[in-house]
């Protein structure tokens, strides 16, 4: 399997170094992910499948990953649109569901499409068997953690039953909308599992020493984040406080929450 590497041209401080999609196949060219529409993007997509674009999917509905898609699809306008099907939105596209264990056919071979909420509700990876190599979309970044939405649809619950699925396939190459391409896939899965755990553990230390609020908590367990990435930090902690509520070790009352 080898992709060409696209990329979006969208730096910012969400999405870092801007994201990446991958071209794969030259006379049925598949796209993973729309990037923002930028004209710069669909040049370069114009240039490496000069027939054409067949076929763009979407690993989730984030503004990132999705916003792309009309100005992919007005300018090849034959091409097929695939994600999954929750959110329903841009109802103007003619998207075609993608579900857990559907196939994408592409002129490399299929690739198995895996159902990984967590990230997003909706989030899909790509499986290549063959090459062992794994579209991983937001699951995974190296060099850095994966922003839990909580308040929009982010689940930490379900973001390490995801990861370990992932895991279980033993892929031996991971493809991410971010950063650089992750050659140890199984190393940086276990690298996050033990920084949540880690992570859970500052969150209940924190309940225990008096911050009950989740701006109390985030104050405490990120003293020195940055003030555009507060939110994130918030998101964070809130997808900590949800799964232990979830596994019944915290409780909220109204904005504070305890330790049973």
């Amino acid at each position: 399997m080898k992709p060409i590497f696209l990329h979006a041209a969208n730096p910012g401080p969400m999405t870092g170094a801007g994201n990446w999609t991958y071209l794969i196949g030259g006379s049925q060219p598949v796209l993973i992910d729309a990037g923002v529409g930028h004209e710069s993007h669909l040049d370069a997509i114009a240039r490496a499948a000069p027939n054409g674009l067949s076929h763009l999917v979407v690993t989730h509905a984030h503004s990132d990953h999705i916003s792309g898609a009309p100005a992919i699809r007005q300018r090849w306008p034959g091409a097929i649109l695939s994600k999954h099907p929750w959110p329903v939105r841009d109802r103007e596209l003619p998207w075609r569901r993608l579900d857990d264990g559907s196939i994408v056919s592409t002129d490399e071979g299929d690739l198995m499409v895996l159902h990984t909420p967590g990230h997003a509700p909706d989030h899909l990876t790509l499986w290549h068997a063959d090459s062992r190599t794994l579209f991983v979309g937001d699951m995974l970044v190296q060099g850095s953690t994966v922003v839990i939405p909580a308040s929009e649809g982010g689940s930490l619950v379900d973001y390490l039953r995801s990861l370990g699925r992932m895991r279980q396939l033993q892929p031996e190459r991971a493809l991410p909308a971010h950063g650089p391409v992750i050659e140890d896939p199984a190393a940086l899965i276990e690298q996050y599992i033990q920084h949540r755990a880690q992570r859970e553990q500052q969150v209940l230390e924190a309940l225990a020493g008096g911050a009950l609020t989740l701006d109390a908590i985030t104050a405490r367990i990120y003293p020195t984040v940055a003030s555009e990435l507060l939110a994130m930090a918030r998101e964070s902690a809130l997808a900590h406080l949800l799964k232990l509520e979830s596994e019944k070790r915290v409780r909220v009352d109204g904005a504070m929450w305890s330790v049973y």
